[in-house]
């Protein structure tokens, strides 16, 4: 991809492939990036990501700890229906959510977007209960003979000691957001409205109708720029992301 958003075109077709380009054409990169408003599409992507980012976190976090630290009855019957939901895939509820978005008045804005965040997600609520297991038990049963409530515990105990775990929830979700193709391309219509996944989509709609065949340079260009931040904030956060994945138990 790299390779391929510094060429130009005879150098794409070239056999053998050509894998370091001379010359680089660099201009491929602006070039791209304002054939389309891309710096609007980011922004666009940041203003539904960090909601739902905030918005996953708030909504695992309460079930995740009452499934794991408090005792109550029918817990186990209850986390286990949590977890079948995992197990309907958005095919099947795309029509449904959108005749109700619709019905609200949702289509063409980022509710639709960010609200389902804050109703909690199945997967985060099971990797958040197994790591408050592992947090041990009388942490919790000294707080609460000093006199803190269930909340306290949470927010002065259990948290503090959970940021692996909750840094690993964020980073998900953000992810799951800027790649995010198929919910911003069913509840948005709009081409102002568009995130970056949506805005790759539109660039090589642009140039097809335009040429009758794809610019290969433009794309990849406007692709490393929009896989770029990804990876970034992957290598200023790997030491925490990969902690929580070991601490939570999840392999593969």
């Amino acid at each position: 991809m790299v390779s391929t958003s510094l060429k130009d075109d005879p150098q794409v077709y070239r056999v053998p492939p050509i894998w370091i380009p001379s010359p680089m054409r660099w201009r491929n990169y602006p070039e791209a990036l304002t054939r389309l408003p891309f710096g609007l599409f980011f922004l666009n992507t940041m203003q539904y990501a960090i909601p739902s980012t905030i918005g996953t976190l708030i909504s695992s976090i309460l079930p995740a700890y009452g499934f794991s630290r408090i005792r109550w009855r029918e817990r186990d019957v209850l986390f286990f229906i949590c977890l079948a939901t995992m197990m309907i895939p958005f095919q099947v509820t795309m029509i449904p959510l959108f005749v109700i978005f619709k019905a609200f008045g949702w289509i063409n804005t980022y509710l639709p977007l960010i609200v389902p965040s804050f109703f909690g997600s199945a997967y985060f609520i099971f990797m958040l209960r197994q790591f408050f297991l592992t947090i041990p038990q009388e942490l919790s049963d000294a707080a609460r003979i000093d006199g803190c409530s269930e909340p306290g515990i949470l927010v002065r105990v259990i948290l503090p000691l959970s940021k692996p775990a909750l840094a690993v929830v964020a980073l998900f979700q953000f992810m799951w957001c800027w790649n995010d193709y198929f919910g911003p391309l069913i509840f948005l219509n709009q081409v102002s409205k568009f995130p970056v996944a949506l805005g790759l989509q539109q660039l090589r709609a642009t140039y097809h109708s335009a040429t009758q065949r794809l610019v290969w340079p433009y794309l990849m260009a406007a692709s490393t720029a929009v896989v770029f931040p990804i990876l970034v904030l992957f290598f200023f956060t790997q030491r925490t992301f990969i902690e929580g994945i070991t601490v939570t138990g999840i392999k593969g």
